[in-house]
């Protein structure tokens, strides 16, 4: 089935919505989990094994079989590109993406397992559209996987048939992600739960407003001023606060002092945008509870590597 037996992919953290742009917005940052996949047949050719070895984050706690979230992805992409699945599967995991915190861990496992099972089938019928498409249709949502899978700031949409969309941008050179990470976890479900069916239109005129803003902002004028304005948020912030009552006081804290911050993703992480002048007021507000992150910016997503491009 293989050309290849053993690969390596590197796949981002992506922080989603920024603030305003719910389900849509994404932004790849520099912080990444290496899976070493490999295929193999096992003693007296058995069927569906599986060994796993992961360190750094979710060792020891994370499925060791079938049920591992790349392991489904990797036979849910053989199926799709009409292959027989593997006798057996060897992963090697170093996870650096903080679990359930609002970084993505999730898409970046389900990307990781498309792209692994990409390169071992060698010729393979997929093409980028259809791994966005797959990672899109295995997560959920497009927002998380769009930045995981191009790097930069993604905006990501659904169409009327279900075809998910992306578009790449470039994020400006001065733009300084920090990321603001919590011991406790929320899992993404909770924090969804919490959303309403619906909300006032003039709350969903505002978030479309400062949505278009902040890609302004973050590709063209990264000025504290505009961030500020821009990454404020009525759809589904204060709707999640109870969840995650540290972070929402956190953010308006930061916010306070002119800090542009926000919930990463579904949380509880904070996302802030560095700039000059705000540099020095994140750690005075934020104090020893939580692990300050600088990070940057990742440009070029998802990828297989070798040892010389690490």
């Amino acid at each position: 089935m293989t050309e290849r037996t053993k690969v390596t992919v590197r796949v981002p953290a992506t922080s989603a919505n920024l603030g305003p742009g719910f389900d849509t917005l994404g932004l790849a940052l520099g912080l990444y989990d290496e899976v070493e996949a490999s295929l193999f047949t096992p003693d007296g050719s058995r069927t569906g094994t599986v060994e796993i070895a992961v360190s750094g984050e979710g060792a020891g706690e994370l499925d060791q079989g079938e049920g591992h979230l790349i392991v489904r992805t990797m036979r849910t992409t053989f199926e799709r590109m009409g292959l027989p699945q593997p006798h057996g599967i060897r992963l090697n995991c170093l996870n650096r993406i903080p679990h359930a915190r609002g970084l993505g861990s999730s898409s970046a496992a389900i990307c990781a397992g498309v792209l692994a099972a990409r390169a071992l089938a060698g010729t393979s019928p997929l093409s980028d559209d259809d791994v966005f498409a797959l990672a899109t249709e295995i997560e959920g949502h497009p927002d998380n996987v769009a930045p995981c899978l191009a790097g930069g700031l993604t905006v990501a949409w659904t169409d009327r048939s279900n075809t998910p969309h992306m578009l790449k941008l470039v994020p400006h050179a001065d733009i300084r992600p920090v990321a603001i990470v919590p011991r406790q976890r929320l899992s993404t479900e909770v924090a969804r739960g919490l959303l309403p069916e619906s909300v006032p239109h003039a709350d969903a005129s505002a978030n479309a407003g400062r949505a278009a803003l902040l890609v302004a902002a973050l590709t063209v004028r990264p000025e504290r001023e505009l961030l500020l304005a821009a990454t404020e948020d009525r759809l589904h912030q204060d709707y999640r606060a109870p969840a995650m009552p540290r972070t929402a006081d956190l953010v308006q804290r930061l916010r306070g002092i002119g800090v542009p911050a926000v919930v990463s993703g579904a949380g509880p992480t904070i996302l802030a945008f560095s700039t000059v002048d705000t540099q020095d007021l994140i750690a005075p507000e934020v104090g020893t509870d939580w692990l300050i992150q600088p990070l940057d910016v990742e440009t070029r997503g998802a990828r297989v590597v070798s040892p010389e491009t690490r």
